[in-house]
């Protein structure tokens, strides 16, 4: 059973259920230009609660089917403000046990280092609890930030996706890139 909350010395990780909706709509909303370059174009219900609701439902039974692992950040000090989030998806289990990484963060909160110190939280439970052999980060090439951050986690690079995923209306391609649990060689 994964838990629900996880810590890292600044930060607080965990799950929500629906419950959670009126912090994550806060968060979408207050970062919705700031994302947009990044994430897949989004329709206006995007930013209304009940949709927030669906998504957070959806979250939790791809998490009971072992197919979804997901945590919203928030600072230890201001616990009920999310500044961002992690997700572990398309998990696949038998002879692959592999994902993809996907994060977020506030804009606010950039560059002060609490996507990497979340990462790492993640990147163990990923190796640890889930006992999965690889994580797959998918990045523009453009998003030099991101790239910096995966490589300093270990991860490396295997190829560039072309057009691989649509990011605010276009195709955009994506260098792929891998992190290896070792300890399971």
């Amino acid at each position: 059973m994964i838990r629900k909350q996880y810590a890292t010395p600044r930060l607080k990780l965990r799950t929500l259920d629906e419950r959670g909706a009126p912090q994550v709509l806060d968060y979408v909303t207050r970062n919705e230009s700031f994302l947009q370059p990044w994430e897949p174009s989004r329709t206006p219900d995007f930013f209304t609660l009940e949709r927030q609701r669906e998504l957070l439902r959806f979250d939790q039974s791809s998490m009971a089917l072992d197919q979804l692992f997901k945590v919203w950040l928030c600072k230890k000090e201001e616990p009920d403000r999310i500044i961002g989030s992690i997700a572990l998806s398309n998990i696949v289990r038998g002879v692959f046990q592999s994902c993809h990484l996907g994060y977020r963060l506030d804009g606010e909160e950039a560059n002060r280092g609490y996507m990497a110190e979340a990462l790492q939280a993640v990147v163990a439970v990923a190796f640890g609890e889930l006992k999965l052999h690889r994580i797959e980060a998918n990045i523009m090439p453009r998003n030099a930030a991101s790239l910096r951050l995966v490589e300093k986690l270990g991860f490396q690079p295997e190829g560039l996706a072309r057009q691989y995923l649509k990011i605010n209306g276009k195709w955009e391609d994506h260098i792929h890139m891998t992190l290896i649990n070792e300890e399971m060689e």
